[in-house]
């Protein structure tokens, strides 16, 4: 049997290898992320919920022999809906609703025989690219606990670099999974539009906006946990067209030589830091080392539309947000929410329905540009964060009263990930730089719709030539096994 001291050599896809040989038990996978929740949540306040008991009781009862069976998971506090588990959306408001039933992506994460035993911390309605909301408190990054984790999948984010366990349930809306993921040193991925079905609860997410997967730490950790729960759902408006293999398939197959374009060109005309062109930069030779054919181009989109899209649909997606307590029969009063989500509601009363449609054709205008570009691109690549690194804790603030100010320092902190919820494309955060002061620098690849093949086949060829793996922040080092 795999020794306890081994539980942190491996990711999620090693650890199910070792159950499926018999060289460790869904039961020591559990208890060893149960004793890291314990040992480091105090520090960092990612698990909100902790489900133990209904972690064991599931291994108990008998895992279905998936791919990823035994392999310890935690939820979102956002989406996911797990029967009989408060969802709280990070919100006072919400704190006593329960799902009658679970959502369908955690049924299939239930198939796929992971283990559910917990929830993590989330920004309020997931309007934050921090995780600091008034309900729980802050979640703090594990590399250095003055900054933010990000958000709005901070919790999950801040679990994973912690090392409590490899991969955890995100979301994202404009940026809720990646930015978290270049603030936490992780993989993120944000799937094409309609990968992963929201049934039954959604047709779509905020307009078609926001996304659910994870953060891992690995590549074909983030590959697996996709092809375990990609796929439409009953009812569903739309959906992805299906790959042509499994994802974790194109783990280690050569990515041929691909047309890349980077740049640190900004959409609202946010500054980029010294870390972040670097990293960039270095990414960019990196791939031109490999082989493929690099070149710095600016992909021709209505930038300066980005920003007021985004907020257009938020808005008003927020008014429906706030009248959605399943048994409470009344919208949200302004003393039950957080500021910036009662402006952004107030702001959402004043958009018309004309309004609302011409944002959605903005929307897919600005994913018509980015088509064209690619059609002489494979791969475009960004700095992670405009910042390079995560920012203080305290700096993006719902309680402010400045909603203008607010969404101003959110997308001069984050300025590339809300372009591709836009646009639906899928768009990946890789961990692959360090800041001088030695935090996690990412950078962000992007492919055409639908094409997740493509980033996972480039996306492991970085990671192999450049790896990330070991490399963890203080509070687990000389802690870890």
């Amino acid at each position: 049997m795999a020794a306890f001291t081994d539980y942190e050599d491996h990711d999620a896809v090693g650890l199910a290898a070792l159950v499926a040989r018999g060289d460790t038990t869904p039961e020591a996978l559990l208890e060893a992320a149960i004793e890291r929740v314990e040992s480091r949540n105090g520090a960092v306040n990612a698990v909100t919920n902790k489900l133990y008991d209904e972690g064991r009781q599931a291994i108990a009862d008998g895992l279905p022999d998936g791919p990823l069976k035994g392999v310890p998971y935690l939820l979102k506090d956002l989406g996911a809906s797990l029967a009989g588990c408060p969802t709280t959306r990070g919100c006072k408001f919400f704190e006593d609703v329960v799902p009658a039933e679970d959502s369908e992506l955690v049924k299939r994460l239930k198939r796929a025989g992971m283990v559910i035993f917990g929830r993590t911390n989330t920004c309020e309605l997931g309007l934050s690219l921090t995780c600091e909301p008034q309900l729980h408190g802050a979640t703090k990054n594990p590399w250095d606990q003055t900054r933010i984790s990000g958000g709005s999948s901070g919790g999950a984010a801040a679990a994973v670099g912690a090392r409590m366990l490899p991969a955890a349930h995100a979301s994202d809306g404009f940026g809720s999974i990646r930015a978290p993921a270049a603030c936490c040193g992780l993989v993120g991925l944000k799937p094409t539009r309609a990968r992963n079905t929201q049934a039954p609860y959604l047709g779509e997410g905020s307009g078609g906006l926001s996304a659910e997967h994870a953060v891992t730490l690995s590549v074909r950790d983030s590959a697996a946990v996709l092809d375990a729960t990609r796929g439409p759902g009953a009812g569903d408006p739309y959906s992805a067209a299906p790959p042509a293999r499994p994802f974790l398939d194109e783990i280690g197959t050569d990515p041929g030589r691909l047309r890349i374009a980077f740049t640190s060109r900004t959409p609202n005309g946010a500054a980029v830091g010294a870390d972040a062109r670097r990293g960039l930069e270095e990414t960019a030779a990196l791939a031109a080392d490999l082989g493929h054919r690099v070149e710095e181009a600016d992909p021709a989109i209505d930038g300066g539309a980005v920003v007021p899209t985004f907020l257009t649909l938020m808005a008003a997606n927020t008014v429906v947000n706030l009248s959605s307590h399943p048994s409470a029969g009344r919208a949200a009063r302004e003393d039950e929410v957080e500021r910036v989500t009662w402006l952004m509601a107030k702001a959402g009363e004043a958009v018309s329905g004309a309004d609302y449609v011409r944002a959605t054709q903005t929307m897919h205008r600005l994913g018509r540009q980015m088509a064209a570009f690619h059609r002489d691109h494979d791969i475009v690549l960004t700095p992670g964060l405009a910042t390079g690194s995560a920012v203080k804790l305290g700096w993006l603030d719902m309680m402010m009263e400045d909603a203008d100010e607010y969404w101003r320092r959110v997308f001069h902190f984050s300025p590339f990930t809300v372009w591709f919820n836009l646009t639906g494309q899928p768009a990946m955060m890789l961990p692959i730089g360090e800041s001088d002061g030695g935090l996690p620098v990412a950078v962000q690849a992007i492919a055409p719709y639908g094409d997740e093949a493509s980033l996972f086949r480039f996306a492991a060829q970085l990671e192999s030539a450049r790896p990330w793996f070991d490399r963890k922040p203080e509070m687990v080092r000389g802690t870890s096994g």
